[in-house]
């Protein structure tokens, strides 16, 4: 399947006359200089920059037709690729060089996302929700690489800095509708203008809707961004509001023999993610001589997330669910019920098992092992707010010609989460239907005589003080120096209002982090129309209260549903070393080639026992990622522009480890001669860290036939990856107890677009995803399942074994891709 993938990506490649090179941005030297920290004010010329910067407009975002940010960061930009384990289009985990800005909790977090500044990684796990950014705003955004110490924590493989538009630079009225496959709908306005006195405004709005391609999978998405500022003379001030609204059904993964029957299909529904988000940022930008410039920009964003999730319950697939025994029909008949068997009930003539579910609720004995399904939800309030103040200087520095900056920033948050659940019964729809018995402790009765409780009520406080500087110095003609630091000082207080005052099972602690950063780094030309750059660099990330609130081996926790009590954990700190080499050859040429190589340190691991996501958070000694990029940008014709990109990726464990691997077929209890039952696997050192594809290949070429059509197309292919679960990459189905191949395929995938002005100011365009409806998977993970090949729910799929424990059936979980789909709409500008 990889072979087959990248032979038809060689083919798109003849066919758009383009080398199969990459890892340059979009159009490469189109952009002549980039900032040196999220907050704007200090620029310095591309060829300065020690790193491979790449970036993009608003006009190739648009031009591209993704329909989404991290859409467009797939299709264009080298070594980032998409894993949709969630399910949904707006929820996607957005991977470079390895590292990942996810929305789930309890994903690996490596990349941090700044807004005007302002960083937009969540104090609660670090994550990111893609649904809430507008894409609409968007001027113009730079993928930094590596582990820049400006860009603050969790920059460890790269920063994404976006910039959005504002009056000035973005003047007139546009409105636009769009329609498509999956009953796609999506409609946008933006307005945007000055006035003679220096006040200038920009207004968007964005409303996204749509079914959905699988089972249960709608999404709905509002957003709106406004921008009002006042430029007077070296002076200029504004103040940004964004909201946005969003609710989201994601489906998961499935397993491979149930998307083989029906791709469209899901596990078990629904699962519902509601976001809302109010951002403010008061920005002020100001010259205060011909030198030095202040800026900076003070911030106050509340987010708040609700969830609520059908899931099967894995503590029931080895209990016997089926015939209701006297005493649990005695409660059936005493509560009203009828219609349930008096014998007979059993696997074979009833594939969705409730009356010992019902009885055993009504009992308050074991519903939490006699219901198959369970029904979590979460709420999560966030509160943040913070400020930066950044000193520019254009001059000499020690006699040098020098571009510094110098900074403080401030920032603080307060979460806090709830999390309950409510046992219930598997539907045929896959749908749960809740019988009134809740994880608090008393109506769940117990599960191996434990009381049922899967409560959370925790608070967090984060306080993090950072300051930051940086040089550029001309140390010769055309050459270089960059030196810059910063130091992160962190503390992070968890509340538990279950169990307060510390202690077994309280999540209450009191952590500090304290940490320097710091980055050094060359350019300079070796040859006429070269830039060469080399570059060494350290970031880190402190645990945030997710992570210390689940890092208890003995307590696992099912994320986002539950937590344990917290040994300490440490601060994850990656050490970054690359090199490289670019050139402009003009008329349009450009490109790159650059190595890397990344070291974690005390990496932040989510130790995942199953798909439902039991586990725990702990430090894993060393992981490396590692890789070659290559790059090319070219206009080879008039009116046509064409890029690829290129990235082999080497990304392993680095340190031995053992972690559980009940789903693996090569863990320590099926090599006894037990399989099916709980195990564990070792990590070995050079083993493959997870989802992550060895090759990366990227193409795309825009056309203009004159003024009024445009046409475009761009291809994206993968290799395949091992399955979470299968860190060990030894995991081989027996078709028995476990099925599937442990990781998923290589694939490629096209898109074509057009645009047809037909007249001044209006725009008609199509779009066609998936050209060729390849059915694809972007993700996959080892798990136990609950049905049979036929779809039928089955517990207990075997007999005992001399151990009297009862093996399970374990598969191959995928994160599916979308068929090919069309949309079509029209943009009028005045």
């Amino acid at each position: 399947m990889k072979q087959r993938a990248f032979q038809r990506l060689r083919w798109a490649a003849l066919a758009l006359a383009v080398p199969a090179v990459a890892q340059a941005q979009v159009r490469l030297e189109r952009v002549e200089v980039v900032a040196l920290s999220p907050v704007p004010g200090v620029d310095v010329a591309r060829d300065m920059i020690p790193a491979h910067v790449q970036t993009a407009r608003s006009v190739d975002i648009e031009r591209s037709q993704a329909p989404d940010l991290a859409s467009f960061l797939n299709r264009r930009l080298g070594s980032v690729h998409l894993n949709e384990v969630q399910g949904n289009p707006l929820q996607p985990d957005v991977n470079f060089r390895g590292y990942t800005a996810s929305p789930l909790l309890g994903t690996q977090q490596g990349l941090s996302l700044y807004l005007d500044g302002v960083r937009l990684n969540q104090p609660f796990g670090d994550v990111v929700s893609w649904d809430l950014i507008p894409k609409s705003a968007i001027a113009s955004l730079s993928l930094n690489p590596g582990s820049n110490p400006l860009f603050g924590l969790n920059t460890l493989g790269g920063a994404l800095a976006v910039q959005t538009k504002d009056g000035l630079k973005h003047p007139g009225t546009s409105l636009q509708a769009l329609a498509g496959s999956h009953r796609r709908g999506a409609v946008e306005f933006e307005h945007g203008g000055s006035a003679a006195d220096g006040r200038h405004w920009f207004v968007t709005g964005h409303q996204f809707d749509e079914r959905g391609w699988r089972a249960d999978s709608p999404s709905h998405a509002s957003q709106l961004f406004a921008k009002l500022g006042q430029r007077s003379g070296d002076t200029d001030l504004t103040l940004t509001a964004a909201l946005a609204r969003t609710r989201l059904h994601g489906n998961g993964l499935q397993a491979q023999q149930l998307l083989e029957r029906d791709r469209a299909s899901v596990y078990t529904r629904p699962d519902i993610t509601r976001n809302r988000s109010v951002l403010l940022n008061l920005a002020l930008s100001h010259s205060l001589d011909a030198q030095w410039t202040l800026g900076g920009h003070a911030y106050a964003r509340r987010i708040t997330t609700a969830t609520y999730n059908g899931d099967l319950n894995d503590d029931a697939l080895d209990q016997s669910l089926y015939q209701p025994n006297a005493a649990e029909r005695a409660a059936l008949a005493a509560a009203g019920y009828s219609g349930f068997p008096a014998a007979g009930e059993s696997a074979a003539n009833t594939p969705f098992p409730r009356w010992r579910c019902i009885a055993q609720a009504l009992l308050q004995d074991e519903p939490g092992e006699k219901c198959n399904g369970v029904i979590h939800q979460t709420r999560t309030r966030q509160r943040s707010q913070g400020f930066t103040v950044q000193l520019g200087h254009d001059g000499r520095l020690f006699g040098l010609k020098s571009q510094s900056l110098a900074g403080l920033a401030l920032d603080a948050s307060h979460s806090h989460f709830t999390q309950g659940s409510e046992l219930g019964y598997l539907n045929p729809d896959r749908s749960i239907t809740g019988v009134g018995a809740f994880g608090d402790g008393a109506s769940g009765g117990s599960v191996d005589d434990a009381p049922y409780d899967t409560r959370v009520d925790l608070s967090g406080r984060t306080h993090t003080v950072s300051v930051f500087a940086s040089t550029v110095l001309t140390v010769a003609r055309d050459a270089h120096l960059t030196l810059s630091g910063r130091h992160n000082r962190s503390s992070v207080r968890n509340r538990d209002a279950i169990t307060p005052g510390g202690g077994p099972g309280s999540l209450h602690g009191n952590h500090r982090f304290s940490r320097f950063n710091p980055a050094l780094g060359l350019t300079f030309a070796p040859a006429a129309g070269l830039n060469a750059w080399a570059s060494w660099s350290q970031g880190s990330r402190h645990p945030s209260s997710i992570e210390l609130g689940c890092a208890d081996p003995a307590n696992p926790c099912k994320l986002p549903n539950a937590f344990a009590g917290d040994p300490p954990l440490k601060q994850v700190v990656t050490t970054t070393v690359e090199a490289g080499i670019r050139s402009s050859a003009g008329r349009g040429l450009a490109w790159s080639l650059g190595v890397f190589r990344a070291d974690n340190r005390d990496d932040l691991l989510f130790v995942a026992d199953d798909a439902a996501g039991f586990g725990y958070f702990k430090n894993f000694g060393k992981t490396r990622r590692q890789g070659v990029e290559l790059g090319l940008s070219a206009q080879p014709a008039k009116g046509l522009t064409a890029g690829a990109n290129l990235t082999l990726l080497d990304a392993t464990y680095r340190s031995a480890e053992m972690v559980n691997g009940a789903s693996n077929s090569r863990n320590d209890a099926a090599l006894a001669g037990w399989p099916g039952v709980d195990g564990n696997i070792d990590i070995r050192p050079g083993d493959r860290i997870p989802l992550l594809p060895r090759r990366m290949l990227k193409l795309h070429a825009d056309l203009d036939l004159g003024d009024a059509w445009t046409l475009g197309a761009d291809a994206v292919a993968m290799s395949g990856a091992a399955a979470r679960g299968n860190e060990n990459g030894q995991h081989r189905p027996d078709g028995t107890y476990y099925l599937g191949a442990g990781r998923s395929a290589g694939y490629a995938v096209i898109n074509i677009d057009a645009a047809w002005k037909p007249t001044l100011g209006l725009k008609l365009f199509v779009q066609l995803n998936n050209l060729l409806d390849r059915a694809y998977a972007t993700a996959a993970q080892l798990g136990p399942t609950g049905f049979d090949a036929a779809g039928n729910f089955q517990s207990r799929p075997f007999a005992a074994n001399a151990h009297g424990d009862r093996p399970l059936r374990h598969a191959t979980f995928y994160a599916p891709g979308a068929p090919r789909s069309v949309a079509v709409g029209a943009k009028y500008s005045f």
